[in-house]
């Protein structure tokens, strides 16, 4: 594509992309010495040893080479299914999450992104959609500290629907935990309509006294 394109139009730019977990062509390209290697959500680039011919090509026709997180990688594909209502796999959709990740340098910009192969598992998929819901603030898991007495998870169950949040799933652990034998720690999956909203719940909950801390998911 990268021949095609600069013999088209000898000017355009032309950016690749790589999983950070695989920077395996960055890393030749820039000279340098970069692991490789994990479970990324763009398997049809995870590439470990890039072959001297393709590495050539890109050399002589890509201006340079960015890398994304999974958690850009898993907002890609979720932002494409969503909006554009395109099922792409991690790989196809590495351009637009460079796009995103780095909006100052294509600012003002014709950008064109190749949307290539939709070869991902519905399991996945729905994993990534619901991982994207969770840094979006519209769902969540808030693990708070309660004694284990009559009437403390109704409390708090109060607060959530002053909130207008809706309670998806509540576990009690009891036994495994650091906490005094009449304290509990209490997870609750929860469903808000925006970021603003579990905020507002969350800050409450701190005012009320209870020690909460929303269960982060990894970059």
């Amino acid at each position: 594509m990268a021949t095609a394109a600069k013999a088209i139009r000898p000017g355009i730019k032309l950016t690749g992309v790589q999983a950070a977990l695989y920077p395996s062509m960055y890393a030749k390209l820039n000279g340098k010495t970069m692991a490789a290697g994990g479970d990324t959500l763009a398997e049809g680039i995870a590439v470990q040893n890039p072959s001297e011919f393709t590495a050539a090509i890109i050399k002589d026709h890509a201006d340079e080479i960015l890398l994304v997180s999974e958690a850009e990688l898993e907002g890609a594909v979720s932002l494409l299914l969503q909006i554009e209502k395109t099922v792409v796999e991690g790989a196809g959709a590495a351009g637009l999450a460079a796009l995103l990740s780095n909006k100052e340098k294509f600012a003002g910009e014709k950008v064109g992104l190749v949307l290539c192969g939709g070869n991902i598992d519905t399991r996945l998929l729905a994993n990534v959609l619901l991982r994207d819901l969770a840094r979006s603030g519209r769902l969540a898991r808030l693990r708070l500290h309660l004694r284990d007495q009559p009437g403390a998870l109704y409390n708090v169950v109060k607060q959530f629907a002053e909130h207008e949040v809706n309670i998806i799933e509540v576990y009690h652990q009891r036994v495994f935990t650091n906490l005094p034998a009449k304290g509990l720690i209490t997870d609750i999956e929860c469903e808000a309509k925006d970021r603003e909203q579990l905020e507002g719940l969350i800050a409450d909950l701190n005012k009320s006294g209870y020690d909460v801390r929303q269960v982060e998911l990894a970059d």
